[in-house]
């Protein structure tokens, strides 16, 4: 979903296509709780793409990676796009420290 354009309109299709009852579980990059938050970004734009560089040969992508993270919506801001795109009993769990989410609804 993070690597989507319209991600509303993603949602809204994946919607479509389940059946009544049907759940939607989207693990995906979030944004990391408050404490962590200035380390994680440091690590991403600094460490990682270096990391890439060094093992993959491709410091763009990690970069990218840490771009995309950053433009992806936060938790809150999912859970309310999965709601407008016709999902119901939307929750979300932190997985460390918010690095990860999983995100879950169901097609009423």
């Amino acid at each position: 979903l993070r690597n989507m354009t319209h991600k509303d309109v993603a949602l809204q299709e994946m919607c479509r296509v389940l059946k009544p009852g049907g759940k939607l579980l989207v693990l995906e990059f979030s944004k990391v709780a408050k404490p962590l938050s200035k380390v994680y970004d440091w690590y991403s734009f600094n460490i990682l793409p270096r990391l890439g560089q060094m093992i993959a040969g491709d410091a763009d992508s990690y970069r990218y990676l840490a771009e995309s993270i950053r433009m992806h919506p936060g938790q809150e801001e999912l859970k309310s796009m999965m709601h407008r795109a016709g999902f119901g009993h939307v929750d979300y769990h932190n997985m460390t420290g918010g690095v990860v989410a999983l995100h879950a609804g169901i097609k009423c």
